[in-house]
């Protein structure tokens, strides 16, 4: 190791980063955007994404602890957020392609989970800038943020050489941990159907598929091969699951906010999963094809520019 850091002391930096990230992620933010939308009725939504941003670069410069930052270091996450947010506008004006989501998924594999949780919140706080800010920025933040960090966190850290090997051995275990989540909410659904006989299609998908693709990152957790096939598979699912189901909870949110809006309910929230299953779809399945074409050759620069450049190394 450089400058006489033992591995061990490295792995336990590491480790702790992790811990810090995911208690941040899962605790420190949600609360933040909870008492947000409880104290300030929605009205102070650039606060809470400062906030958020706020929480998100700590865990980032928790790499720098035993060293100063690099220039070259910065300018790269600068970049991505930039690459981000011109090919999400460029997208958005000529074809219907959610390249913002694909790209910030790549983003977290090549440069780790931290600055796969930085590059998705701050890409998509300036994006919100062309976009339109409001009472859904930090949420779209929160999410964009989570796709990266899952994506550094559930894959091996990729080398030039290994990106195009498959093994569908270890990608069949968070698949099969998301079918079968599925498949047991379907069958509670035939075994207890609901008393207003609803369709199956709404919170079940996204309530038991989150748990099940949880599951699957747990047990699998840095040894998903980058692959076309692994990363299409993984880009359409969580992008489906937490991405649509978090935002759907935004869309219950924030119409409650609004003066004559829907009240926050059960049924509210059934109907706005049921709506919204072809969109959330729609918005998977474009970016899985964004990087089925482009995410290896994209991970592939980010790996040749932190090899040349030495950087997170």
């Amino acid at each position: 190791m450089r400058r006489g850091y033992q591995i061990s002391q490295v792995e336990t930096a590491h480790r702790k980063r992790t811990a810090v990230s995911s208690l941040l992620i899962f605790i420190a933010i949600p609360a933040v955007i909870i008492l947000g939308f409880t104290l300030f009725n929605d009205r102070k939504y650039i606060l809470v994404s400062w906030m958020i941003l706020a929480m998100t670069v700590a865990p980032f410069f928790m790499v720098f602890e035993k060293r100063k930052p690099k220039a070259r270091e910065i300018v790269l996450i600068a970049m991505m957020c930039a690459l981000t947010l011109c090919v999400q506008l460029l997208c958005r004006m000529t074809i219907a392609i959610r390249a913002g989501t694909a790209i910030i998924i790549a983003s977290g594999i090549a440069l780790g989970p931290e600055a796969g949780f930085l590059i998705g919140a701050l890409s998509r706080f300036v994006l919100n800038f062309y976009e339109g800010q409001g009472p859904w920025t930090p949420w779209q933040m929160f999410c964009w943020g989570l796709l990266g960090f899952l994506a550094g966190l559930a894959f091996n850290r990729a080398t030039v050489e290994k990106l195009k090997s498959r093994d569908f051995k270890v990608v069949m275990g968070p698949l099969l941990c998301v079918v079968f989540a599925v498949l047991t909410a379907y069958l509670l659904y035939l075994l207890f159907p609901p008393v207003d006989n609803g369709s199956f299609l709404g919170w079940r998908l996204y309530v038991f598929g989150a748990i099940g693709l949880l599951l699957g990152v747990l047990v699998q957790r840095k040894r998903l091969p980058v692959d076309d096939i692994t990363l299409t598979v993984f880009t359409f699912f969580t992008t489906f699951i937490i991405y649509g189901g978090l935002m759907n909870i935004c869309a219950m949110v924030t119409a409650a906010s609004i003066p004559g809006g829907n009240e926050i309910s059960w049924d509210t929230m059934k109907l706005l999963y049921i709506s919204g299953v072809p969109y959330d779809a729609a918005h998977a399945g474009s970016a899985a094809i964004f990087n089925f074409i482009f995410g290896d050759k994209i991970i592939r620069k980010l790996e040749r520019i932190k090899l040349k450049y030495g950087i997170y190394r």
